[in-house]
């Protein structure tokens, strides 16, 4: 006869928290690559924040970073023997 483990755990897997926390760094730097650009006088404009860094490359890797996150949220946990 099975016996059911009826353990209260976590929802997740070990490899799963580590795939979030990556995620997680992933967003981080892509708000770090957004940042600057700005001008210390007010009255003088700085084309430097329309940079490719700051305008397509910042928000694709936080896009990649969430999309990553979905990934680690969803993949399936390995069974423990």
């Amino acid at each position: 006869m099975n016996k059911q483990n009826n353990k209260p755990g976590f929802a997740l897997g070990k490899e799963n928290y580590k795939l979030l926390l990556i995620g997680f760094g992933i967003i981080i730097i892509g708000f770090l690559l957004m940042m600057g650009g700005g001008s210390d006088d007010p009255n003088v404009f700085d084309e430097s924040i329309f940079s490719f860094r700051r305008i397509t490359l910042a928000p694709l890797v936080v896009l990649f970073g969430f999309a990553f996150e979905i990934y680690a949220i969803m993949k399936k946990p390995k069974e423990e023997k």
